[in-house]
């Protein structure tokens, strides 16, 4: 099973892209907030410092190109003047030692560890290319390449730059999440009045009273008073759970109708959104760091440069008695040859394109190397709420049981007292409606349903428990045919008749057969993940044609469910809008949010769906697949001309009158930077 990875693990530590994705929130009981923070601010600070590195050295790069014999003999011109070279070898003094830093200092961390890398390579070939052009000014015969030095350090700030900005993904998921628990709660006196303090303060036994429409302040048990509370984005459920006296409410959840009060039952570590905070934590905690495909390559140009270099100046030198002056200039043709500029920018500027077309294709990408690892993507497991289904109720059937009424009366009816209340299936019924009635003697039935007058008539809008209840009977048949479909059915009395039921169901998107449909014709397994009950959840995946489907999962339990498909060798994306799927997300090879949904999963995924389009999955594995090639292609035109260039630098041909001077080889080089970047801007998503 492949892990998910972001770390540069050849970064200098001073200046390292460690983008492990460690939470950077702050949970109130977390005592290690400060180093979350002081990485997140880290991280940016290292994206500045590149920032405005890059812009200094390009603005001494062209005094410097200006100043140059051999750009000057390119151009046909003659700038030249007393004491040029002191001032051309000044500014390049300030590049190699400013712009330098961070590649100087990562090639000393690289060689410590023993695992020379890009730094490695970028430090040496400056290094080389200062030194050599710095004894040339005193006297030294050869080129001055200080041109080539600026260039190089100029071209490789850019590189880490764009690359770090691209990658930069430091998670603000624990800052999400715990935004969710209001700052505030009403704590009730033993006198019954209430008080304002910090949620903080809150301990076990304390009651706190809840307003209509504000957040659970700490997990709790219902004492007195009634209400429906949304805690979809805490479980997943889309329809609000209805709460009275022992029943237990969750912490973040919101209070939607009436006020309630509660007495505080767990706080602190213990509590329901903690559990998830810790779990979203020791998820991204537990990614591994792997080398990405440039830092592989430089691996090896580093040691073939060093390698090559030491072999020419000894092969001139000790066999053929050459002069150390052509040995040298032989030695600094193969190292300038090895210098990556194209390799610098062949994953980055690949990056940068894939990100921009993924934003213009309406996914935002968070994580680069879980991007490149879509590609071999086994299965895709999909939350059903608000991910393969629209979240929200809609009037499916209307069931006319009376010929006295039509199905539009009878929705009529329902809509009039469905005015007064704020329940998801009341706003299902009143968006199919097109008029409803005045309304009078309005009034709930405790846990059942609603009642009221309307156009003269007793109206009641209940429960199938109510018709239970009051022996009324009805087709429990067609009822129940419904039902298995995972709707929800309310009965509709008038004047204490049955006239009807209305059917609401939670709609599959359009879009998500599709998607499933084209991640089969990929070899993707594609699974569903809900905490809906069996039958709802066998309906919606039987409809969808999906693989496998885990039903009645608890919040806790869903990134277990990953870990269990990962378990079987499977390379695994997990995709969802809920703070309950933060773990799962997180948990996943490969997390995708949708970005409709709550925040914190939208942080703590991978790949960000702006449009709520399961189809943009397919889309993205397919970007996936392009950008490795480009990539792959890249690294080919960065490193492939040394086959024949290092050999020609090195002086292999020489006894035939052919001879690649630094000069040249600079500008081989720099036609590879060339095609690198012309290739990078061909990346297209494939349709």
């Amino acid at each position: 099973m492949k892990n998910k990875s972001e770390a540069h693990s050849n970064q200098p530590n001073n200046h390292s892209v460690k983008d492990d994705h460690s939470p950077d929130g702050h949970d109130h009981h977390d005592e290690n907030d400060h180093g979350d923070h002081s990485h997140h601010d880290h991280h940016k600070m290292m994206v500045q410092d590149f920032k405005f590195r890059f812009w200094w050295v390009l603005a001494l790069t062209i005094p410097i190109l200006a100043l140059s014999p051999m750009i000057q003999q390119f151009m046909g011109v003659d700038w030249s003047f007393s004491g040029d070279e002191w001032i051309l070898a000044a500014l390049s003094t300030v590049v190699f030692f400013f712009g330098g830093w961070p590649f100087l200092t990562g090639l000393v961390d690289e060689l410590k560890e023993k695992q020379p890398g890009m730094m490695t390579l970028i430090g040496l070939a400056i290094s080389i290319a200062y030194l050599y052009s710095t004894a040339v000014v005193f006297g030294f015969e050869g080129d001055l390449l200080y041109w080539e030095l600026a260039t190089l350090v100029g071209i490789m700030l850019l590189g880490h730059w764009v690359e770090m900005r691209s990658v930069m993904s430091a998670s603000s998921a624990l800052e999400e999440l715990a935004e969710l628990i209001p700052g505030e709660a009403h704590l009730v006196k033993e006198d019954g009045s209430t008080e304002d303090v910090s949620v903080d303060q809150l301990q076990k036994g304390d009651k706190v009273l809840i307003k209509p429409g504000e957040k659970v302040p700490a997990d709790g048990i219902v004492v007195d008073g009634k209400s429906s509370v949304n805690e979809a984005m805490l479980t997943g459920e889309s329809k609000p759970v209805d709460k009275t006296d022992g029943d237990e409410v969750i912490g973040g959840s919101v209070n939607e109708k009436g006020s309630l009060t509660i007495e505080i039952s767990k706080t602190g570590d213990d509590s329901f959104l903690s559990q998830v905070m810790n779990l979203v934590k020791e998820a991204q905690e537990s990614k591994s760091k792997t080398q990405d495909l440039a830092n592989r390559a430089a691996f090896w140009l580093t040691i073939i440069a060093i390698t090559a270099g030491l072999l020419t100046f000894g092969a001139w030198i000790f066999f053929t008695g050459e002069s150390f002056d052509f040995a040298m200039n032989r030695t600094v043709a193969v190292m300038v040859i090895t210098c990556p500029h194209a390799l610098g920018l062949a994953i980055p500027l690949v990056v940068s394109m894939s990100t921009s077309i993924a934003a213009s294709n309406g996914f935002l990408i968070r994580n680069r190397v879980a991007f490149e690892q879509a590609r071999n993507l086994d299965a895709v497991i999909f939350d059903k709420t608000g991910t393969l289904t629209e979240g929200t109720f809609t009037v499916t059937d209307i069931l006319n049981f009376d010929d006295e009424f039509s199905d539009d009366e009878i929705l009529k009816y329902a809509a009039s007292l469905e005015t007064n209340s704020e329940h998801p299936l009341a706003k299902g019924i009143l968006e199919k409606a097109d008029d409803t009635f005045d309304v009078e003697e309005f009034d709930s039935i405790t846990g059942k349903g609603i009642q009221g007058r309307a156009n003269g008539k007793s109206v009641k809008v209940v429960s199938p428990g109510y018709i239970r209840e009051q022996e009324i009977n009805y087709p429990e048949e067609q009822v129940e045919e419904i039902s298995s479909q995972g709707k929800t059915v309310v009965f509709v009395v008038i004047d204490d008749s049955l006239a009807g039921a209305i059917a609401l169901g939670d709609q599959i998107r359009e879009s998500s057969k599709s998607a499933i449909k084209a991640l089969h014709e990929m070899g993707i397994e594609c699974i569903m993940l809900t905490g809906d009950n069996q039958q709802t959840a066998e309906y919606v995946a039987g409809e969808l044609d999906m693989d496998q489907v885990f039903a009645e999962v608890l919040p806790d339990e869903k990134a277990d469910k990953v870990k269990e498909v990962q378990g079987q060798g499977k390379l695994v994306a997990m995709t969802g809008d809920g703070v309950n799927d933060a773990p799962a997300l997180a948990t996943a090879d490969i997390g995708i949010a949708i970005g409709a949904g709550s925040d914190v999963a939208v942080e703590t995924g991978d790949i960000v769906l702006v449009k709520n389009n399961p189809k943009d999955v397919t889309a993205l594995i397919k970007l996936s697949k392009s950008t490795y090639g480009k990539m792959v292609q890249n690294l080919f035109w960065a490193t492939g001309y040394n086959v024949v260039a290092i050999p020609l630098a090195a002086g292999t041909l020489y006894a035939w009158g052919i001879i690649l001077s630094p000069a040249v080889g600079a500008i081989l080089m720099s036609l590879s930077t060339v095609i690198v970047a012309i290739n990078a801007r061909l990346l297209k998503l494939e349709e």
